[in-house]
């Protein structure tokens, strides 16, 4: 009598396969998190909240394991908490951001990467400089056109959404790359880090979601012949 044997998936890899993704999509959610506390601190009734919710929320957490249940971990953890709401700044007014998008009319803004000015590639009003190294830059998408803005709001392409052909992001060499053609041109986005194939994604659906669909060709019917 013989017996076959299944080979199974080791377990272990599958659970550290797992935390991994776990870990990482937690990162990320953390780092998306950044910029909208960053936001409510320009708002200074909304930061004075925020740090009145923080302290409200450490200080429950160091009186209620004290009166309810023995915890000196939860203890601690209000106490952090109630610190940080003392010890955080005040709030900085900043709207350049804003001003910019509702200068140019831009629905949404995006994290464009890293991005090389080449001959051939600015299009509009935007001169390109040749000896310019890769900046990060930020993608203001309008509905008639795409703004590729650097660190200091300074235009370095400008991409008429009418005549865009395509907007890709795929791996390469580890990192990811959001290519955009439109008319004679091309222009590549390159993201580094664990968040590369996220952010490119999300460049990619939001360029996408503004492009006119091209008109299907619909074939013209032959003559009759006699």
């Amino acid at each position: 009598m013989s017996t076959t044997s299944t080979p199974v998936a080791p377990p272990q890899e599958t659970t550290a396969a797992r935390l991994r993704n776990l870990g990482l999509g937690a990162l990320f959610a953390l780092v998306l998190l950044v910029p909208k506390l960053l936001n409510v601190r320009r708002d200074r009734r909304s930061w004075l909240a925020f740090r009145i919710l923080l302290a409200v929320v450490g200080a429950s957490l160091v009186i209620l394991p004290l009166s309810l249940w023995n915890s000196w971990t939860a203890g601690i953890a209000g106490l952090a908490l109630f610190l940080a709401a003392i010890l955080l700044p005040d709030a900085k007014p900043d709207t350049t951001l804003a001003d910019t998008a509702a200068r140019l009319g831009a629905l949404v803004i995006v994290n464009g990467g890293l991005f090389h000015i080449e001959n051939g590639q600015a299009q509009v009003e935007i001169t390109p400089r040749e000896d310019a190294e890769p900046s990060s830059v930020q993608l203001f998408v309008c509905a008639d056109r795409i703004w590729a803005l650097d660190s200091r709001q300074e235009p370095l392409l400008v991409i008429p959404t009418a005549q865009i052909v395509s907007a890709i992001a795929s791996e390469s060499g580890g990192d990811w790359i959001l290519r955009v053609r439109w008319a004679e041109h091309t222009a590549d986005f390159r993201y580094h880090g664990i968040f590369a194939e996220h952010l490119a994604r999300i460049a990619e659906s939001t360029l996408c979601s503004v492009i006119q669909p091209s008109l299907p060709v619909i074939p013209q019917k032959r003559a009759a012949t006699a």
